[in-house]
């Protein structure tokens, strides 16, 4: 008996542990997840997801994932049938039998996860951000773009640094000052294009973009030696913010951060040398950029100014420049919309040459309506925003499926963006399909609905709408305005676009221009 005395002191202990991990095993048994495949330990399904795809559909990957289960039974019994009845049927018995649906669970970027190609459960989890989900982007994100990132960052330090972009680029700036500073840098670009040249039209867009953006953040003047060695050291950045996260020798991500480096030391000069003007009273009035903005009307620290200005420049730059070159690219392959796209501009010009006026004025851009249905055309079809990177704050339950609180939500836009549920023959480049009252140019196509226009989310969508959203929207039309009125292109090489899952043309989309 005493020996069995050390038994009975320990068979509480051994039954609570019994009791805790039977409370566990239920706990996480209650869930009822979206079905899918968690893939490899830790790997996940990441190489597969991040593998290149045409950036004008949702991949092969996410494509075998979302579709629906070809048979509501095992395709064995199937085929057993077919035998029985003396029937053939030639296919593929492979992985696409088992597919799972719009919302399925996975193992993505080390991280348990729900991955969303549904249209409703997307603009659920924007809507809800800071309340049931919120922002959650990989580590090696934050690690180049900086932890004071607009795009790594939550709650209110989101909001207020989101105020103060919202601030310069306000309604009132967009008409007046971004307006005019749009129209001369499309113009600086456009003006060097000889006839019949061949070049990067890629390459064009991003030389746009950036002397625009380093322009009206630091007062930055286009082919100045500081820009262009800011422009290069931006490349390399650019080239490591894309690639795998590894802080190795000779790495893209090694490069990119010495880069970063480089590039938060030479912004840091600028601003020693702006308040250093603003305590001798010699502020100079050209100098109506977000710099000096932000250092007489925010309280931010010296590191929190160096990572929201990269982080504009990079957001400013990157995907504008990728929309300017999906619009070059996808409309040789529709006559019809480029002949409507002169028509109306030709008659804008027109009205500035009775007027005697000839820059652009913000009632010029309203009249541009034909030319906003081409810029959301290319924005649904190319999307250079592909999917955004959200976490579960508690447990969520959608259609039936549970969210369980700390899992990664992917809501992927680019699938709801090609959903033929939502939109008629998706892969077609169709700007009539957003014209209010369809004209006879679009014959055979169809408007969306209301409630697919409300799924169109090029931009995100909530709290965390891109504020530059305006500007892009102006950029384009801008561009667009002038690269019609005095130029006709075509593609001078086989290229497209692919997702990396950042868009992009392999060969930059070599183009040759001919003067209208």
């Amino acid at each position: 008996m005493p020996d069995s005395e050390p038994i009975f002191l320990l068979l509480p202990s051994i039954l609570s542990l019994i009791l805790f991990f039977i409370l566990i095993k239920r706990k996480q048994r209650r869930y009822n997840l979206p079905p899918g495949n968690m893939g490899w330990p830790f790997l996940g399904e990441t190489i597969g997801y991040l593998r290149p795809y045409s950036a004008t559909s949702v991949g092969e990957f996410m494509h075998q994932h979302i579709s629906r289960q070809a048979f509501k039974f095992h395709p064995f019994f199937f085929l057993s049938l077919l035998e029985k009845q003396n029937l053939s049927l030639s296919f593929e018995l492979n992985s696409t039998f088992f597919r799972y649906g719009n919302i399925y669970k996975s193992n993505l970027f080390g991280e348990k996860t729900i991955v969303s190609a549904d249209a409703g459960l997307n603009k659920f989890i924007l809507q809800n951000e800071g309340r049931l989900f919120e922002c959650s982007y990989p580590r090696s994100i934050g690690g180049i773009l900086g932890k004071w990132s607009m795009l790594v960052l939550v709650g209110d330090m989101h909001r207020d640094m989101r105020m103060i972009s919202l601030n310069f680029l306000s309604n009132a700036r967009l008409r007046t000052h971004l307006l005019r500073e749009v129209e001369k840098h499309t113009l600086l670009v456009l003006n060097t294009w000889k006839e019949k040249c061949i070049f990067s039209a890629q390459d064009e867009a991003k030389k746009f973009t950036f002397n625009l953006m380093a322009k009206n953040i630091m007062s930055m003047d286009p082919g100045h030696p500081e820009t262009e060695q800011l422009k290069k050291e931006y490349v390399t950045f650019m080239k490591g913010v894309v690639s795998a996260p590894l802080n190795l020798p000779g790495t893209a991500y090694r490069k990119a951060l010495q880069s970063r480096s480089t590039i938060l030391k030479f912004i840091e000069k600028k601003m020693e040398v702006r308040i250093r003007k603003m305590k001798e009273g010699k502020e100079n009035l050209e100098e109506d950029d977000l710099l000096e903005w932000v250092l007489k009307h925010s309280n931010l620290s010296t590191e929190q100014i160096l990572d929201l200005i990269l982080s504009l420049l990079f957001a400013g730059h990157e995907t504008s420049s990728v929309a300017i070159t999906l619009a070059i690219y996808f409309l040789p392959g529709c006559p019809l919309a480029i002949q409507q796209l002169r028509e109306e501009h030709l008659e804008i010009a027109r009205a500035k040459n009775q007027s005697g006026e000839t820059e652009l004025n913000w009632d010029d851009y309203k009249k541009m309506e034909f030319t906003q249905c081409v810029i959301n055309e290319t924005l649904r079809l190319g999307n250079v925003v592909r999917f955004l990177h959200r976490k579960a704050l508690k447990d969520v339950r959608y259609k039936g499926y549970d969210i369980p609180c700390g899992w990664k939500v992917l809501p992927v836009i680019a699938a709801v963006h090609l959903d033929p549920c939502l939109f008629d023959r998706p892969q077609l480049f169709n700007p009539w399909r957003w014209q209010q009252n369809n004209g006879s140019r679009g014959a055979g196509t169809t408007t969306p609905s209301a409630s697919s226009s409300n799924y169109f989310m090029p931009f995100g969508g909530g709290p965390r709408l891109c504020s530059g959203t305006e500007l892009a929207k102006l950029e384009l039309a801008v561009f667009i305005h002038h690269l019609v009125l005095n130029y006709q292109w075509e593609l001078a090489d086989t290229d497209e676009a692919f997702a990396f899952p950042f868009v992009d043309f392999p060969k930059g989309l070599p183009i040759r221009v001919f003067k209208s």
